[in-house]
C-alpha cells in the first residue's frame, strides 16, 4: 500500500462550481448597517428598569416626579 499514489481530496462539485462559489465569496458586498439614528433631545424613551425596593421607595417617597428624580440622578451619575 505504501506503492499507491497519495489520493487527492474529494471535491463536493465540479471546478467550475467551486470557481464560482470562490469567486461569491470574494466579491459578494457586505450590506451596510444602517444609520444610527440621532437621539431628539427631550424626548424620553419607555424601558423597563428592575431596581431595588429601598431605592424605588426612596424617589416615591418625594411624591409625584420621582421618575423624573431618578431620570436625574442617572443623569448625573453618566456625567451629563
Amino acid at each position: 500500500m505504501a506503492d499507491q499514489p497519495p489520493r487527492r481530496p474529494r471535491t463536493i462539485g465540479d471546478a467550475r462550481t467551486e470557481a464560482e462559489a470562490a469567486f461569491k465569496k470574494v466579491t459578494a458586498k457586505v450590506a451596510a448597517a444602517p444609520p444610527k439614528q440621532n437621539a431628539v433631545p427631550g424626548v424620553k424613551e419607555q424601558v423597563t428598569l428592575r431596581l431595588d425596593q429601598d431605592v424605588l421607595e426612596f424617589f416615591q417617597a418625594g411624591g409625584p416626579g420621582w421618575q423624573d428624580r431618578i431620570n436625574e440622578a442617572l443623569r448625573k451619575a453618566a456625567g451629563k
